[in-house]
């Protein structure tokens, strides 16, 4: 009865370390996304620390980003232009190429913001993230000026396309972002529910970016290994649950 025992908890054991396994990693303050094995779901933000994260074209966060009860912050009390002062956004340390990203977050009355991804880090060429990586929107639909536009509301693929239908929760509340990036297929998710899919880097997705903005910046869209972003638009804004897996 004892040697019974004994081998049904060792086996509860084996099953709950190989559980913890699948779940992101939250023990580490820094990243490196050479150490990533495929399938492994990693925390960008552990609740603790801004150390896998640097302002764009800088190198420490702001003190506006602000991690209150595991909860990263952006205070935008204070305005520098249209940014907050000594904020801006914030890329991650390192580079992801084919991924599958989840972000939950919540924006401010009126507010606005952004997730980016495949952001090619190079101020000589580019003074903000958005004008390389791609980006899906974070924002008051009911009361920010953007959503009252097409391809620029919350979930959007912003300035290009727009999501399929509405089931992003009002400001104040959260929502969940998951952005799958693999091999050019790209889909986003909003709040558990696919709601937009595309091919990056083909005649169509080139025709999309030359009808938007940002046909301005020829680099844009067309980087295939890049950052990942969270956007500083002068508004507060929070977001937690930040993890990803390389594919």
């Amino acid at each position: 009865m004892r040697k019974l025992t004994f081998l049904l908890l060792a086996a509860i054991a084996v099953s709950a370390c190989n559980s913890s396994e699948k779940k992101a990693d939250n023990s580490k303050d820094s990243i490196n996304a050479s150490e990533i094995k495929p399938g492994e779901w990693v925390a960008l933000l552990n609740g603790k620390s801004l150390d896998a994260w640097h302002a764009y074209g800088k190198g420490t966060v702001g003190k506006s980003w602000k991690m209150e009860d595991g909860v990263l912050h952006l205070d935008a009390s204070k305005k520098a232009d249209w940014q907050s002062a000594d904020g801006g956004d914030i890329v991650t340390n390192d580079e992801y190429e084919n991924f599958d990203l989840k972000v939950e977050w919540k924006i401010s009355r009126a507010g606005n913001s952004g997730i980016m991804f495949y952001v090619h880090e190079d101020t000589t060429k580019y003074k903000y993230p958005w004008q390389t990586g791609p980006e899906t929107q974070v924002a008051d639909n009911k009361e920010n000026e953007d959503g009252k536009l097409i391809r620029h509301r919350a979930g959007d693929l912003y300035d290009l396309m727009s999501i399929s239908k509405e089931v992003v929760k009002p400001a104040g509340e959260w929502n969940k972002t998951e952005v799958i990036a693999n091999n050019g297929k790209l889909d986003i998710l909003v709040n558990d529910e696919k709601v937009l899919s595309t091919t990056l880097w083909d005649d169509s997705w080139k025709k999309l970016v030359a009808a938007s903005k940002f046909k301005e910046w020829p680099g844009f869209g067309t980087y295939k290994k890049g950052r990942i972003a969270l956007q500083d638009h002068g508004a507060d804004v929070w977001f937690r649950n930040v993890e990803i897996k390389k594919l």
